[in-house]
């Protein structure tokens, strides 16, 4: 006897009930057409799409969520489905797993852990679950658990315990750089030790700065990985359960490859900026263009995520911008065919000076004749984006961004920015990848010194340490959490130490003003990571 169960990882929307419930009865059909499935497995929270968020606290989330329930039923009467919903039950809010048999729900699960660290904050809106749940579906005994439930015992021995003889999980399990060595490795061990078969159902797509990357895939009791999905784009995914000597096993299946770490970072940038785009309903997007390698790689997400026809490109040259950087910026516009013209900013930046000059009179020159510049692009960026109807991509990296290298209301404009947490290396060699793909940036936007032309002859390392050493430090501080004192222990100067995490902990305002971006990290900024503006802080312990 062989049960097929098809794992569904489709790219949901956030808030979109309706449209979420055409997609799973689709998904349902396509599965029973393309593979006879018995059993369909849908992602966590499948009806809301994943992280609904305060929309939780919504009254009418509720009812509608119950149409939705009522509507799966009328329309799948002959199938097996495990979808994912918030369920109101006697006052409480669950993040629950409810299945679906031949018309009728039959049971629910309520998910037992709820995480409540990174970006997830459940405790927030869900009671935990307290009970395993085991059904006999087409003579198995299936344990059903939610995400978070496998990563930990506890709930994954309740089931064996109760008799299950393999476990289905319902995920949304966002993308960080190497998570899926992770999580593969934690369900590798939990099957062993369980010595039963995991089926890992993920969903995949871009949600704000989240991206989830699919990659379901099914564990045998031994610990090995017999099927595999696709990463980073919807997919059905088909597992055989079948009864050999008294127990369950998993049969082997298609196993999709995992691409290499950088091959999955760029494209889970790609799926990130196009979802917000397009989910977001803006026609294209619209970009300054600065001969840089920051926007040079961000033009090149731009076009492989929504085409040439959706990015319009923006040179916006002032005294400081060096011939070479207008040649690489055109060189570049035409090489990927996107719609590119030239703004000169001079008029704009000399109207705001002269009105400014009896303000400033007796005042050196410093900054702020620098951001004045960034800003007047910035208005111009705004201006096409609500004339035309496009998203305004900012470009500046997460080595910038943390310490402030940037501009209030000037380059930080956008709606959104791809390269919000990559640091500055990455960049580098994420522009050197994407060339091996096809030519997309020119080599000297790559090689040259990195420069905000805000001023004769600046170079960024004029006032930074080198990029190596930033992004170490940077590294340290942020995602690990370490102090100054412990970063200049491990071999950094104390004086570059003290300067990077001084502006770190002080440019916390700006990085609450400026775009989402996608999260690529273990602790990017927004969701990850949240410090008080005004604090009083000692940097060095």
């Amino acid at each position: 006897m062989t049960v097929q169960i098809t794992m569904a990882q489709l790219d949901l929307v956030v808030g979109d009930i309706e449209g979420n419930t055409h997609r799973i009865i689709e998904a349902a059909k396509d599965a029973r057409q393309r593979f006879g499935a018995d059993i369909v497995m849908f992602p966590e929270l499948a009806i809301t799409g994943y992280p609904p968020e305060d929309l939780l606290l919504r009254p009418s989330l509720h009812e509608r969520v119950d149409q939705a329930c009522a509507q799966l039923a009328s329309a799948v009467p002959d199938m097996t489905l495990i979808v994912g919903y918030p369920a109101w039950r006697e006052g409480y809010l669950y993040n629950a797993a409810g299945i679906l048999s031949n018309g009728q729900w039959i049971a629910e699960y309520y998910k037992q852990v709820l995480p409540n660290y990174q970006v997830f904050d459940e405790k927030r809106y869900f009671e935990a679950g307290q009970h395993p749940l085991v059904l006999d579906l087409h003579g198995m005994r299936l344990g059903i658990l939610v995400c978070e439930d496998v990563w930990v015992n506890g709930p994954a021995e309740q089931a064996r315990n109760a008799g299950a003889e393999a476990l289905l999980v319902l995920n949304a399990s966002p993308y960080h750089q190497n998570k899926m060595p992770v999580r593969r490795a934690i369900t590798r061990d939990r099957a062993a030790h369980l010595g039963l078969p995991i089926l890992y159902c993920n969903c995949v797509g871009g949600q704000d700065e989240l991206v989830f990357d699919g990659g379901s895939y099914a564990i045998a009791d031994d610990g090995q990985v017999l099927v595999q999905g696709p990463v980073l784009k919807e997919a059905l995914v088909a597992a055989d359960l079948s009864r050999y000597e008294g127990r369950v096993v998993l049969l082997p299946g298609a196993q999709a490859p995992i691409p290499e770490p950088l091959t999955y970072l760029y494209q889970a940038l790609v799926l990130g900026l196009r979802d917000y785009v397009n989910k977001s309903g803006f026609k294209g997007v619209v970009m300054g263009l600065s001969g840089g390698i920051d926007s040079g790689l961000s033009l090149a997400i731009a076009v492989d995520a929504l085409g040439a026809d959706r990015v319009h490109a923006v040179m916006m040259p002032y005294h400081y911008t060096s011939s070479m950087s207008v040649e690489d910026a055109e060189a570049q516009a035409k090489l990927l065919g996107v719609d590119y013209e030239v703004l000169p900013i001079a008029p704009m930046v000399e109207a705001f000076m002269s009105t400014l000059s009896e303000t400033f009179a007796g005042t050196d020159r410093d900054t702020t004749e620098e951001n004045l510049q960034a800003r007047c692009r910035g208005v111009m960026l705004m201006a096409i984006s609500n004339k035309k109807g496009l998203m305004v991509q900012t470009t500046g990296n997460k080595s910038e961004i943390a310490v402030g290298y940037a501009t209030l209301y000037g380059d930080m404009v956008g709606g959104f920015n791809a390269l919000k947490d990559v640091y500055k290396t990455m960049v580098f060699e994420l522009a050197r990848y994407r060339n091996q793909i096809s030519p997309a940036i020119p080599e000297r936007v790559i090689t040259r010194p990195p420069s905000a032309e805000l001023a004769p002859d600046q170079k960024d390392e004029d006032s930074l340490p080198a990029y190596p050493v930033l992004d170490a430090i940077l590294e340290r501080y942020i995602e690990g959490d370490q102090s100054a004192e412990a970063i200049i222990q491990s071999g950094f100067h104390a004086d570059d130490v003290y300067q990077v995490v001084r502006l770190v902990d002080r440019n916390e305002y700006k990085r609450r003003q400026a775009a989402p971006g996608v999260r690529a990290s273990v602790r990017g900024f927004g969701r990850d990571r949240r410090y008080p503006i005004v604090n009083h802080w000692q940097p060095g312990h």
